[in-house]
C-alpha cells in the first residue's frame, strides 16, 4: 500500500486526509536532494544565453507541468524582466493536432521524438517530466536526443525508472510507486523555484 492510500484509511474526513497528505508531502520535500538544482540552472542559463531551445514534455499531469514551465520560464520572464534574451522554451504537449496525428498515425510512443526530428538543433536541451521515469515516448525522446549529443534534464519520481539512467541531470522526488500526486506537486514547486529565481535574476543581470 502506498502512503497516500494509508493516509486515506486513517482519515475520517477530508480535513484529516489533507493534514496527512500535506504531512507526507513535507516529508518528501525535506528529503529532496536540491543540489542538482544548481546544475539545472546552469543548463537552462546556457541555453538562454546561446539562444538554444529548451524542449519540455511529459504525460498526463506532467504534461500540464510542461505547459506551465513554458509559461513561467518563457512568457513570465519576458513580462517581468528587462532581459533581451528570454528563454526559448517550447512545450511539446500543447498542439492537439500534432499530438493526435502522431499518436494515430505512427504511435503514441513517437509523440515527442517525431516533434524533435522537426525542431531540434545542436545545443538544444530536453527537459522530461515523469513520475515513473518509464514512459515509452519519453524514453524514446531521451535516447534520440542523447544520440545526437543533446543534454537531457529529468524531473522524476518513484525510483527514477529508465530515465534516471538517461538524464544528465536529475531532480528526483523519491516516493513509493503510484504516488503521482505528491511527485507532481514537487515537480511543480521546483518549476516555481526556478521561475522565481530567473524572474529576479534577470531583472538585475538581463
Amino acid at each position: 500500500m502506498n502512503k497516500i492510500d494509508k493516509v486515506y484509511k486513517e482519515s475520517s474526513r477530508p480535513s484529516d486526509f489533507a493534514k496527512g497528505y500535506l504531512g507526507y508531502l513535507k516529508e518528501l520535500l525535506d528529503s529532496l536532494d536540491i543540489g542538482p538544482l544548481d546544475q539545472v540552472e546552469k543548463e537552462l542559463e546556457e541555453a538562454r544565453r546561446q539562444g538554444y531551445t529548451i524542449f519540455v514534455c511529459g504525460n498526463g499531469g506532467s504534461a500540464t507541468t510542461a505547459t506551465t514551465m513554458a509559461n513561467d520560464l518563457g512568457i513570465d520572464v519576458v513580462k517581468k524582466t528587462n532581459s533581451e534574451r528570454p528563454f526559448k522554451i517550447h512545450a511539446l504537449t500543447d498542439n492537439s493536432a500534432v499530438i493526435t496525428a502522431i499518436s494515430n498515425d505512427t504511435g503514441y510512443e513517437n509523440l515527442f521524438v517525431n516533434q524533435l526530428k522537426i525542431h531540434y538543433r545542436e545545443g538544444d536541451r530536453l527537459l522530461l517530466i515523469s513520475a515513473s521515469g518509464n514512459s515509452a515516448n519519453l524514453v524514446n525522446a531521451a535516447e534520440w536526443f542523447k544520440a545526437r549529443g543533446g543534454r537531457v534534464i529529468g524531473f522524476l519520481g518513484f525510483d527514477g525508472g529508465r530515465l534516471k539512467e538517461l538524464c544528465d541531470v536529475v531532480i528526483h522526488a523519491r516516493s513509493n510507486k503510484g504516488e503521482y500526486g505528491p511527485v507532481e506537486d514537487i515537480h511543480l514547486i521546483v518549476n516555481h523555484i526556478l521561475a522565481h529565481w530567473f524572474q529576479n535574476k534577470l531583472k538585475i543581470h538581463p
